[in-house]
């Protein structure tokens, strides 16, 4: 799959992660790569301000791509997040396959758009919590 990652269509959201080729409904777009750490590791990450990039598969199997720029899968953003912009909405949703995550096409993507992959309400719940309470050490919304 032919992917580059730019500037967001979401304002605040920072990079973006687009297609330049066609994506069908269906096709895996690009797997979710990162370090293989456990949940454990990933709170110890999280008390030093060092998260943001974490799939969880189990309490075992968790995804980090925070320590990996150069995984490009990172880069997807939520069009239902924080910065909602009329007219862009999720085109993607993540699927476990044998322990591996991968961005899955939930309708047919032209070349030139932007990824969007759904993060989950119970993540944006969390994340509102967390900002409304001040628990961020650096702003990152």
């Amino acid at each position: 799959m032919a992917l580059i990652v730019k500037k967001s269509q979401l304002p605040n959201a920072g990079k973006g992660l687009y297609t330049t080729k066609a994506i069908k409904k269906g096709e895996k777009v690009i797997e979710y790569k990162g370090e293989i750490i456990d949940w454990k590791e990933y709170e110890k990450r999280v008390a030093r301000d060092e998260d943001g990039y974490l799939f969880f598969i189990n309490k075992k199997k968790c995804i980090d791509a925070y320590h990996t720029p150069g995984h490009k899968a990172r880069y997807a953003n939520d069009a239902a997040g924080l910065s909602v912009v009329k007219g862009l909405k999720n085109n993607c949703k993540y699927e476990v396959f044998d322990d591996k995550c991968f961005i899955v096409a939930e309708k047919n993507i032209n070349p030139g758009e932007e990824i969007f992959v759904t993060y989950t309400k119970v993540y944006w719940d969390c994340i509102r919590y967390n900002i409304k309470h001040g628990l961020y050490k650096t702003k990152k919304f």
